[in-house]
């Protein structure tokens, strides 16, 4: 049996916070704003992997009005997410993600975010893609107000 899920989401950028995308944090002048690190890549593939389940999403595991998340690391909130996986019975078939930003270039930093979340996911790097696009300078991205990610998750019953 597979399942398939999607995530989307968004965070502003914020002076004096670093910026961490797929759990590595990359060189820029300004970070995202969220109540956890904002790590808008992994809470996407977070989002994707709670859809699969049919487990609501990151805001229903981990609520931001809840202190305890406070600057939490997205990393080990995507960690508990996906032992829920695994108990539930699945493993990584695949997942593609994207990263929408004008700044900073992601190019450099694909490959190191992709073993991340490889790591992450407890799975082979061959079945995590991660790629990056802009948004042509157009709506909120383009003016490098923030950043966007999307991902499609597949899981494969154990």
């Amino acid at each position: 049996m597979i399942r398939v899920g999607q995530g989307f989401d968004v965070h502003k950028f914020e002076e004096g916070r670093p910026l961490i995308i797929g759990g590595i944090t990359i060189p820029h002048d300004r970070g995202l704003a969220g109540h956890s690190d904002a790590d808008v890549l992994l809470h996407t593939i977070t989002d994707a992997a709670l859809g699969a389940i049919g487990e609501g999403d990151i805001g229903r595991h981990f609520p931001d009005t809840d202190a305890a998340f406070k600057d939490a690391d997205s990393s080990v909130l995507l960690e508990e997410i996906w032992k829920l996986v695994n108990e539930r019975g699945y493993k990584l078939g695949n997942i593609d993600c994207t990263v929408i930003a004008e700044r900073p270039k992601m190019s450099p930093h694909i490959k190191t975010i992709q073993a991340r979340v490889a790591e992450l996911l407890q799975a082979d790097i061959s079945q995590v893609n991660v790629k990056a696009t802009t948004s042509e300078k157009l709506g909120f991205t383009g003016r490098e107000e923030g950043i966007a990610a999307m991902a499609t998750i597949l899981l494969q019953k154990s």
